[in-house]
């Protein structure tokens, strides 16, 4: 699963920092039954709801056109949590 991890923060590293987006972490798991496929995302100021929405609908496609994970999943994707 991490080389298909690799690959999916492959194609999305250009366009996202096109956005000046930073994809921060990518990973698969599995939560109350169900598989998830969630991508952190950071950038300089912080991202907000907006910006998140613009950069699902930037990655979604990308994902499926590489149709890399087989079974069901959830995409998640998400800002990185700051600290105050």
């Amino acid at each position: 699963m991490q080389e298909k991890l690799e690959k999916i923060r492959e194609a999305i590293l250009k366009p996202m920092k096109e956005m000046a987006i930073i994809v921060d972490e990518i990973v698969y798991v599995t939560e109350n039954g169900y598989k998830f496929l969630k991508i952190t995302l950071d950038k300089v100021n912080g991202l907000d709801m907006d910006t998140i929405v613009d950069a699902t609908n930037v990655i979604n496609p990308i994902i499926d056109e590489l149709d890399l994970i087989d079974e069901e999943y959830i995409l998640d994707i998400s800002s990185k949590e700051r600290g105050n």
